[in-house]
């Protein structure tokens, strides 16, 4: 201790204010990591550069440079409003860091100038001695110099659910995590009970929770589901661009080889060209995916989850991988008292009743574990007289209290069981005293081992009859006393948790347990729960291990206990770079790094303030089968997501692919810029109630996500199929019917548009449309009305004329009709052709990294 105390250039005295106050300049404030914030305009702008965006302000600019001021509008209205959502969402989760700041005591006892005081925890220094008791919170990272009985409250930094007993002594186990030390001392712990001096040796963001402000202060990282629409962006972008491209050079190139082949010139071809682009880009996929989330938000907030993100909620039905905390997640965070047993294991009230007394008279701060006694099972003590106490204390770690009843005097001992033992010379086995001997002593041990194997904390009960009375008594009373038995306490696991557990199982959602606390206690949370352990691996051993590693490692096991919030992470990071969408559950301060990386983040409605603030999706209710009903409503939100996303990328892919196919022969523009434009709009109308579709059972069973090569095929096998019958129409106009430029246009129009807006009855399913699957009212009724307006349109004089339609002869519409069933049989031949061919591939994307060798690193854990 002196050598660490010249060392930071302090001694025992404490620092003089002057030195203190140079060391503030050097080390700065003790205080946390803040991010610097752009101001709203920048962030505004930041939230800009996503390639789906681009495209909307691009198609925003055309509509207002033809002159459709009302589509320019909406795109410009649905761009502005989800990038201002996003900001808003941002804002939100960056007040986490900021939390961080209220969650320990603003001011502390320090020793300046051999004088105590108290000192601003923001101007707390390394080299400062610190003195703590009862109630304190730590105010940095310390090394312990002296302490009586000190026991501190861990579990929000380590998920250790029991108090932590700390000391001067070195750590016993040199590779040990630095948070299992039990000579250091952590900011934002706090002092259940004794007193302690300690060294400050880290403060701010140098200390083991200013690392974790640090990683809160920071960008939140891509999720799954944003990495897909972002690819999904640069698709459009890469299609449009091409498509745009090849129209207008097409267009270029008969201008200059053949002068009087077009009836338009270049500009218009730029024009319709730009027109194109905007028909192809799914300008309402903003605002679908905001109705999306917001009903799936609405329908989780009646089932009990909040959910702050509401991206998340695609997130949270892909995922495939739950990550959780066990202490206060899958447990109840409430010490427990579950057993009180004789020396053979066998239920003893007795043991009961002395324990209960030991702590109902003890008037020392009572530990978690003297609360569990009391709160298990009220008992009428008042026949029980204390008349005096041997107080707990570190070396003896027994507590001893005496108490008369009937004239009858009793000391009654509690506290470690080897420590019992060591007093004891007499057991009571079913009434009978006994000597204590080797064989009974073996006995006791063996059932106190296996009580301790099981995860149970377990404490020792002993008492003596006194013959001789005094007023005061003292450790040398604790002698030739009869041991009666043993108490266990654990960390109880949550009612709804096992059930919950099953339902996830069976919706493909794999659980992996990630914990501060031992392996032992571990074990038996699991055992209560049914949940299979297929390894363990402990933090000492990750700390030793290559990310290459590690990455084999996260596949087999399922259990990480006496994990630190770095290791956390690390092993999250290992799974996603697998190929796996993670979710990860917790609530305590240790958990929120862990949150904020995983690809969905959840908490619960009693964690720590920092948890549910960096949390996407917090659960109100300590149900848990919730999380279960969670992640369908996610895979519903998400499968009405993709049916928006097919029909965009394939319907108006293959309208945009005959229009620049037409363009190629054709004397005059196939539809004009105007009716591109209209057609698109309407199109969008007939397909916004999509999010209040009905989603097959089918699709909710296992985890889904946004595979751009899937959707690209699908594009291009669907897609040209609308142009087949496209190209019908064009010969029919041609050619039966000598078509005008209007009559042509106009035909075209109302025929592509009621393929484009039918289509999706057969796409919305895997399943044959309306005969096992029905759409809802809603997307009926949209897509109907649409089909509808379509067909009268041309026959309205006004709206003919302001957007250059001719009335079509009754005859088309029978070749129309026949055109457009014809169609839909086609989809629905070629969709089951598809999913047979390449269904595989989206669920063999969903299958994450694997190896064919097992690694060593979990052979001795199996």
């Amino acid at each position: 201790m002196d050598q660490l105390l010249s060392e930071l250039r302090t001694s025992m005295d404490g620092l003089p204010t002057g030195e203190a106050e140079n060391r503030l300049k050097t080390y700065g404030r003790n205080e946390l990591a803040r991010r610097k914030r752009r101001t709203g305009f920048m962030e505004f702008l930041f939230h800009l550069r996503n390639p789906l965006v681009l495209i909307l302000l691009f198609a925003g600019i055309v509509s207002g440079f033809l002159g459709d001021v009302v589509s320019a509008s909406i795109i410009f209205f649905i761009v502005i409003l989800s990038v201002v959502l996003d900001v808003f969402q941002e804002d939100r989760a960056e007040k986490a860091a900021e939390l961080l700041k209220e969650k320990v005591a603003t001011t502390a006892t320090v020793l300046r100038d051999k004088t105590k005081m108290e000192a601003r925890l923001s101007e707390i220094v390394p080299g400062d001695i610190v003195m703590l008791s009862a109630g304190d919170m730590t105010p940095a990272d310390a090394r312990v110099i002296d302490a009586k009985d000190l026991y501190l409250d861990q579990s929000a930094l380590t998920g250790e659910s029991f108090p932590v007993e700390k000391s001067a002594a070195p750590p016993k186990e040199k590779d040990a995590s630095i948070t299992d030390w039990g000579n250091c001392l952590f900011l934002g712990t706090s002092v259940v009970s004794g007193t302690g001096t300690a060294v400050v040796l880290k403060t701010g963001g140098a200390t083991e929770f200013g690392r974790i402000a640090q990683k809160l202060a920071g960008r939140e990282p891509e999720t799954e589901f944003e990495r897909g629409l972002r690819r999904f962006g640069f698709l459009m972008m890469e299609v449009t661009f091409f498509l745009v491209l090849f129209v207008f050079l097409v267009n270029t190139l008969r201008f200059a080889f053949f002068p009087g082949s077009l009836e338009y010139d270049v500009f218009q071809s730029l024009l319709f060209a730009v027109a194109l682009a905007v028909g192809l880009t799914p300008e309402l996929l903003p605002m679908i995916l905001s109705i999306n989330l917001s009903k799936g938000a609405l329908d989780m907030s009646k089932k009990g989850v909040i959910v702050k993100k509401l991206a998340s909620i695609q997130n949270f039905g892909n995922m495939d991988v739950l990550c959780t905390d066990k202490t206060g997640t899958l447990t109840e965070n409430k010490i427990t008292l579950v057993l009180h047993v004789d020396i053979n294991g066998k239920d003893n009230e007795k043991v009961l009743l002395y324990s209960y007394l030991n702590s109902y008279y003890e008037t020392g701060l009572r530990s978690p574990l003297d609360d569990a006694i009391l709160r298990f099972k009220e008992i009428d003590v008042k026949d029980y007289v204390k008349v005096d106490e041997v107080p707990f204390d570190f070396n003896r770690r027994r507590v001893s209290i005496i108490v008369d009843r009937n004239r009858e005097r009793h000391m009654i001992a509690k506290g470690a069981p080897e420590e019992i033992l060591k007093v004891c010379s007499y057991c009571e086995v079913e009434g009978q005293l006994l000597d204590l001997t080797g064989e009974l002593q073996t006995t006791i041990e063996k059932t106190y081992r296996d009580l301790s194997s099981e995860g149970y904390r377990v404490l020792g009960i002993a008492f003596k009859k006194i013959k001789q009375e005094k007023a005061n008594y003292s450790i040398s009373d604790e002698t030739d006393m009869v041991i009666l038995g043993l108490v266990a306490f654990m960390d109880p696991p949550k009612v709804t948790a096992k059930e919950s557990l099953g339902l996830l199982g069976k919706s493909g959602v794999e659980l992996k347990v990630l914990t501060g606390d031992n392996e032992l206690v571990t074990r038996k949370t699991c055992e209560y729960l049914g949940f299979e352990i297929k390894g363990v691996v402990l933090g000492s051993e990750i700390g030793q291990m290559h990310d290459d590693a590690l990455a084999m490692v996260v596949e087999e096991a399922n259990v990480f206990a006496r994990v630190t919030p770095a290791q956390k992470d690390r092993i999250m990071n290992a799974l996603k770079k697998n190929g796996h969408v993670v979710g990860f559950l917790g609530d305590g301060i240790n958990d929120a790094p862990s949150i904020r990386t995983a690809d969905v983040g959840l908490s619960v409605e009693n964690a720590v303030d920092v948890a549910k603030e960096s949390a996407d999706i917090i659960l109100l209710k300590k149900d848990l089968t919730v999380l279960q009903a969670g992640v369908v409503e996610g895979r519903k939100t998400f499968g009405n997501t993709m049916k928006y996303i097919n029909m965009g990328t394939s319907s108006n892919f293959g309208n945009m692919f005959s229009v620049a196919g037409a363009s190629v022969f054709l004397k005059f523009l196939p539809m004009l810029p105007t009716q591109i434009l209209l057609n698109n709009l309407l199109y969008d109308l007939s397909e916004a109630t999509i999010p209040v579709d009905n989603v097959d059972p089918e699709f909710v069973e296992k985890p889904k996500r946004l595979d751009i090569p899937y959707i690209r095929r699908f594009m291009i096998v669907l897609g040209p199929l609308s142009s087949i019958f496209d190209f019908l129409t064009f010969f029919t106009m041609l050619f039966v019917f000598n078509a005008s430029e209007s009559l042509f246009q106009t035909a075209w129009f109302i025929e592509s548009l009621c393929t484009q807006a039918l289509v999706v009855f057969v796409i919305r399913t895997r399943k044959t449309p309306f005969y096992r699957s029905s759409p809802s009212r809603l997307l009926l009724f949209s897509t109907l009305t649409v089909v509808g307006v379509a067909l009268i349109l041309p026959w309205i004089p006004v709206v003919g004329g302001l957007f250059g339609f001719e009335a079509p002869p009754l005859s088309f519409y029978l070749i129309l009709a026949g055109f457009v069933l014809a169609y839909l049989l086609l989809v629905e031949i070629v969709k089951k052709w598809f999913i047979r061919k390449f269904s595989h591939r989206l669920e063999q994307s969903l299958v994450p990294l694997k190896t064919g060798r097992r690694p060593a690193e979990l052979e001795h854990h199996h």
